[in-house]
């Protein structure tokens, strides 16, 4: 049976853990309101872009460029975003499922991966998937020059007919309690040509603008800027997602290991208690036999 000092000895190890947890909840929930701030900073400018590209393709009678041919989808690269560090709880795990479950989707077609953060390279790695590049430590602080690299990465690949089709897993900033799990299409840029537009897109398509240069010549520009936009997007989304589960985590850890100490404090007290009384008791039953 425990002793007094064996639950003295447990609680104080509980609360170190506890103070452990508290201070990683206040360290993430500092680099989620600045992750936070560039996700939603960057959401505006890859709308109004894809807004910019689709009206620039709707004066173009037939738009040519390597990143809008469309092949049949034989060969597939996958860009699979995960954190770089654990204890964000289900974080990690849940892109992977569902990075295997597009993978079975996917199933007898020839599969590549650009795994970012290593959490998705050691996992895929374990995995035996093909890896076309992998990316690690650019979460923890996002760089346009990595997304642009990235994007460079991707987008020759694809103009080299090396692979048919790009897509992206990863963890869209929601909130800080609903990660939403997310498996979008990169290339070919196809949604671009066959997504619905809005109302006010529509009438900014009719208007005739006077372009200094020729359409073709800013599509060219523009869609090699839409793909590292987009991937820019995705890093930041994920590493906002990544604090915000890990947040999640280190407050709830908080939360039961002041459970654990409760109920450890309690139980110490019913067994000092019982000590107590055993005393009490030897030592009444002890003056009952000398009188």
């Amino acid at each position: 049976m425990a002793t007094l000092l064996d639950f003295r000895r447990r609680i104080r190890s509980v609360k170190n853990t506890q103070q452990i947890t508290r201070a990683m909840k206040f360290v993430s929930a500092a680099r989620l309101r600045r992750a936070q701030e560039a996700a939603l900073a960057a959401r505006p400018f890859a709308k109004e872009l894809l807004r910019v590209l689709r009206s620039t393709m709707a004066r173009i009678e037939s738009p040519q460029h390597p990143l809008l041919a469309k092949r049949p989808e034989e060969r597939i690269l996958v860009l699979v975003l995960a954190g770089e560090r654990g204890l964000a709880g289900a974080f990690n795990t849940n892109i992977m499922k569902e990075a295997v479950k597009f993978f079975r989707s996917k199933q007898g077609k020839k599969i590549a991966v650009i795994p970012v953060g290593k959490k998705s390279r050691d996992a895929l790695r374990k995995a035996g998937v093909e890896f076309a590049g992998e990316y690690v430590n650019v979460l923890a602080r996002v760089d346009f020059g990595v997304a642009r690299e990235i994007a460079n990465l991707i987008t020759a690949l694809y103009a080299e007919e090396k692979v048919d089709a790009v897509y992206t897993v990863f963890s869209e900033f929601k909130n800080v309690l609903a990660p939403n799990l997310v498996t979008e299409k990169l290339l070919p840029v196809e949604q671009i040509e066959a997504g619905e537009t809005s109302e006010a897109e529509a009438a900014a398509a009719q208007i005739d603008y006077i372009y200094e240069q020729p359409e073709q010549e800013i599509l060219n520009r523009l869609l090699p800027r839409y793909v590292e936009t987009q991937v820019l997007r995705t890093l930041l989304e994920s590493s906002a997602a990544e604090h915000a589960a890990r947040m999640t985590a280190m407050e709830a850890a908080t939360q039961n290991a002041g459970d654990v100490i409760e109920a450890l404090t309690l139980h110490m007290n019913k067994v000092r208690q019982a000590a107590i009384t055993k005393e009490i008791i030897e030592i009444i039953s002890g003056a009952a036999v000398t009188a």
